[in-house]
């Protein structure tokens, strides 16, 4: 079925070349310009599939006429695709976590353990734990900012204790506290982000469990993203000082 094409804009003169049209139907954006077939060109762009080709236009037809404001549907994903992100993403995967419980965690034997006084007894051979390592040992970055109240409450002292099992397995924690997240403007929606290229949005409902995991892939807002993991990386202090700062033993 052939697609409906509208003429967006052009701004080469009358020679008709590059140029922008919609596809009525779907408001995906075909772009019509010079063929790039230089092999050298070729070989430094990525992922290029046998049924693609390349074109070149002008920054300035896509300032003048890209269409600005497309409307995202959201995407939620299984779960299974999001587990699938630690293996698949290429260099980082930073968290920032802001909530102040999370029921999944209250959930667990070693959090009941935590509670009563007990040593949690962290299973270091946990595949969660293997798998962290595993990518760790390929050069693979996994990070984490954890933002506290000040008193902590008893699920962030937990993640406190936490920390040591998953920084033994490889990950680099730092934590904030609540009230210089809040000086900095940090983001109060708890995420993933991977490769500073696409945010995996952890979604909770009223009693603090995860039930859903939104994809976001508008590079708008996961500049945002990028932004902030930036400045919470800078002022976060590391595990091992900020549990020095903690009024009682974690």
């Amino acid at each position: 079925m052939a697609r409906r094409l509208r003429f967006i804009g052009t701004n080469s003169g009358d020679n008709g070349c590059p140029t922008l049209y919609e596809d009525m139907h779907t408001g995906e954006v075909l772009v019509q310009g010079r063929k790039v077939t230089n092999p050298e060109d070729i070989t430094q762009l990525r992922n290029v599939e046998e049924d693609e080709g390349l074109v070149v236009v002008p920054r300035q037809l896509l300032l003048d006429f890209a269409p600005k404001e497309a409307e995202r549907a959201r995407e939620i994903i299984p779960w299974e695709q999001f587990d699938s992100m630690f293996n698949t993403f290429e260099h980082t995967a930073w968290r920032l976590e802001t909530r102040r419980r999370y029921k999944s965690d209250e959930q667990s034997e070693t959090y009941r353990r935590f509670v009563r006084g007990e040593d949690p007894d962290w299973d270091m051979n946990h595949p969660w734990l293997v798998a962290r390592r595993e990518g760790a040992a390929q050069g693979k970055r996994f990070e984490r900012v954890r933002i506290v109240d000040n008193p902590p409450t008893v699920g962030q002292r937990y993640l406190l204790n936490n920390a040591r099992r998953n920084i033994q397995a490889g990950e680099d924690i730092r934590n904030m506290w609540r009230q210089d997240a809040e000086k900095l403007r940090l983001p109060e929606e708890d995420f993933w982000l991977f490769d500073s290229r696409v945010m995996a949005v952890l979604l909770f409902d009223d009693d603090d469990d995860c039930d859903k995991v939104e994809l976001i892939t508008d590079p708008r807002r996961v500049l945002l993203a990028c932004q902030a993991r930036d400045a919470a990386w800078h002022h976060a202090t590391p595990n091992r000082e900020f549990i020095a700062q903690v009024p009682s033993d974690v």
